[in-house]
C-alpha cells in the first residue's frame, strides 16, 4: 500500500453549501408528512419539548424556526442548534428529551409518536436524509465553538443568515451595492448562547461591525449587511 505524506496533498478544506443557511434563515417551503403523522402548530416563544421530559414524540418541522438548547445545573445555556423547515428534532437514545426545543417564530410541525417511528421504514429513511444534513451543520457549528474568535463566530453566524453566499458556489454580488437586509429573530443573549460567548463580548462585535461600516442596525431585530463579502472575509473560513 501506497502512503501518501500529507505534506504532498493540496488539502483545501471543503466549504459548506453556499445555499445552506441556519435554520431562522431557511426559506418557507411546504414538507409533505410521511403517513401517520399529527399536523400542530405554536405560536413564537412556545416550549415545545422540554429538556427531562418524556421523549414520546418525534417532530419534523414543516414551517418556522426553533432552537434546541441544553442547561447546566447552575442555569448556564449552550443554544446547540437552530433548525429550520425539514429539520428533525425530538430523537433521543433515553426516554428522555435531552434538549428543551422554543419556537422563534409561528411554526408547524408534523408529530409522529416515537413507537411508530421505530416500525415505520418510511418515516426512519425520511428522518435520516435529513439527520444527515443536520449533523454536517453541527460539524460546522463545532468547528465555529472550538477553534474561532469571537469576532469570526459573529461574522460566521451573520453570514449563515444569507443563503446563496459565503461558501461552495458563492459568486459573489452580483449587484454594484453588496447589501442584504436581514431580520434576526433572537435576542443579544440568545446570539452569545448560541456562539458559546457572553452578552458583552457579541454586543462589542456588533458594535466593532457598525464602526467599520459592514452593519448598520434598523429596529432591535432587523439589520442591513452593507458590504457581504467583506463580512464574509471576517469569518476564518477564507
Amino acid at each position: 500500500m501506497n502512503h501518501i505524506a500529507h505534506a504532498e496533498i493540496d488539502r483545501t478544506p471543503p466549504k459548506h453549501d453556499a445555499a445552506w443557511t441556519i435554520g431562522i434563515a431557511a426559506r418557507p417551503t411546504q414538507h409533505a408528512p410521511v403517513a401517520g403523522a399529527r399536523e400542530a402548530h405554536f405560536t413564537d416563544r412556545e416550549t415545545l419539548c422540554e429538556e427531562g421530559a418524556r421523549a414520546d414524540q418525534i417532530f419534523i418541522l414543516s414551517q418556522g424556526a426553533v432552537m434546541l438548547s441544553k442547561l447546566l445545573p447552575d442555569g448556564r445555556r449552550q443554544i446547540i442548534e437552530l433548525l429550520g423547515a425539514g429539520d428533525v428534532f425530538g430523537l433521543s437514545n433515553t426516554p428522555l428529551y435531552d434538549t428543551t426545543v422554543e419556537s422563534l417564530m409561528p411554526v408547524k410541525v408534523f408529530l409522529y409518536d416515537r413507537r411508530f417511528y421505530e416500525t415505520s421504514p418510511d418515516l426512519q429513511r425520511a428522518v435520516s436524509q435529513r439527520m444527515t444534513s443536520q449533523m454536517c451543520a453541527m460539524h460546522d457549528h463545532a468547528m465555529l465553538l472550538g477553534r474561532k474568535t469571537a469576532a469570526e463566530r459573529v461574522a460566521s453566524f451573520l453570514m449563515g443568515l444569507l443563503p446563496n453566499r459565503g461558501g461552495h458556489g458563492c459568486k459573489g454580488s452580483d449587484a454594484k451595492a453588496d447589501t442584504r437586509h436581514v431580520t434576526i429573530p433572537m435576542t443579544r443573549q440568545e446570539i452569545a448562547d448560541y456562539l458559546g460567548l457572553t452578552l458583552e463580548t457579541v454586543s462589542r462585535a456588533f458594535s466593532q461591525l457598525k464602526k467599520d461600516g459592514i452593519l448598520q442596525a434598523r429596529r432591535h431585530n432587523e439589520i442591513v449587511l452593507t458590504n457581504v463579502c467583506r463580512l464574509c472575509h471576517l469569518t476564518g473560513t477564507l
